[in-house]
């Protein structure tokens, strides 16, 4: 059975959904690690926060929901 970042890898390179998904998780990652340098957040700046933190959950789901997937459909595949 193919680990998770065995199947990680094929996804980055037959999944355009994954690289697109991957590529805004890092983004909101960095959107977030720049919030969290600041030593004081404006109240508007503590929603945006948790807007990013919801954000990337939900990336990080769809990374692993398709992940999931890929594992399902390779096992339910006939072996050749």
């Amino acid at each position: 059975m193919l680990m998770d970042n065995q199947i990680t890898a094929l996804l980055r390179e037959s999944s355009e959904e994954f690289r697109d998904v991957e590529e805004a998780h890092h983004r909101l990652d960095a959107e977030l690690n720049e919030l969290q340098k600041r030593h004081v957040l404006t109240p508007q700046e503590e929603v945006i926060k948790k807007q990013i933190q919801k954000e990337k959950l939900a990336k990080k789901d769809r990374l692993a929901e398709l992940i999931r997937l890929y594992r399902e459909n390779k096992e339910r595949a006939p072996a050749r």
